[in-house]
């Protein structure tokens, strides 16, 4: 988004070049919004012409790459050094919760909280995004209809997590799904099950762990899940978060107002979000 105009981008590096850019260096047609680039004929042809990349990204403020998907699915105790540090076992089947589709925002926008909430919590997560309806999924079949990837944190608030037996409230508030910075295609990362990833709150290191001590994984999680439910073109789908959340230290360090959250996930970029609490 730049001049309070919502649009989209390709990007490269540390460059982009605009919707309105290719239009005119390709001299064709495109869609007004991401979701119909993305799950339309266009996005392959897009890729492929070699646009010139002409702008620099920071002059841009990012949106979520996805503002109103149909469903974001998301998996708990599902890394190894997590599940250790909570003293469980991972699951072989997904434990999964919703979070509905207010909680996006964009890296750079505020993670606004109720001062009710006295234990604020991160979770960097890495996210997959489906690209085909798909119901039974065959497990040889299941990457086929994942679009690509993006960084996702599945902010917490544990106070109301741990009175309840269930955990969407605790994690439904508006803002508290900080994702992006952008949605990377499945064909640029060579392996999703091999890539580093670090939450850093203030600067300081929190999460640092690798997406291959992810249990289930995406081929997996796809399989199940779609014996249950229909996926759909533009679902979110958040695999987890490793080891290093506030509540499981020995002196649970949570988030604070005017806290700076970090996460980064190798090859996908880095989302920051910062911390308010209102009344």
């Amino acid at each position: 988004m730049h001049d309070s105009l919502e649009s989209y981008a390709i990007i490269d590096q540390n460059r982009l070049v605009t919707r309105k850019e290719i239009i005119k260096q390709m001299n064709t047609k495109l869609p007004n919004s991401i979701e119909e680039l993305l799950f339309g004929e266009l996005l392959k042809n897009v890729k492929n012409n070699h646009t010139s990349m002409s702008e620099p990204i920071d002059t841009y403020r990012f949106l979520p790459p996805l503002s109103n998907p149909s469903k974001i699915i998301c998996l708990g105790y599902n890394y190894l050094d997590h599940a250790k540090e909570q003293g469980t076992i991972p699951p072989d089947e997904p434990i999964v919760f919703m979070k509905p589709r207010t909680t996006l925002i964009g890296t750079g926008d505020n993670i606004v909280c109720p001062k009710f909430v006295t234990q604020l919590d991160y979770e960097g997560e890495l996210a997959f995004v489906i690209g085909n309806k798909c119901k039974n999924v065959k497990p040889e079949e299941a990457m086929k209809y994942v679009l690509g990837y993006m960084i996702f944190n599945d902010v917490s608030a544990r106070d109301i997590q741990f009175k309840e037996s269930q955990w969407t409230k605790s994690k439904s508030f508006d803002t508290f799904a900080p994702s992006g910075p952008w949605l990377t295609t499945k064909d640029e990362i060579a392996d999703p099950h091999n890539l580093r990833i670090i939450t850093k709150v203030n600067g300081e290191i929190r999460q640092d762990s690798s997406t291959k001590n992810m249990a289930l994984k995406i081929d997996k999680i796809v399989t199940s899940l779609s014996k249950i439910m229909t996926l759909e073109e533009g679902d979110i789908i958040a695999t987890g978060t490793p080891s290093g959340v506030a509540a499981f230290m020995t002196n649970p360090k949570f988030l604070q107002d005017g806290d700076i959250v970090e996460i980064e996930i190798e090859g996908l970029g880095k989302i920051s979000n910062s911390v308010t609490f209102i009344d």
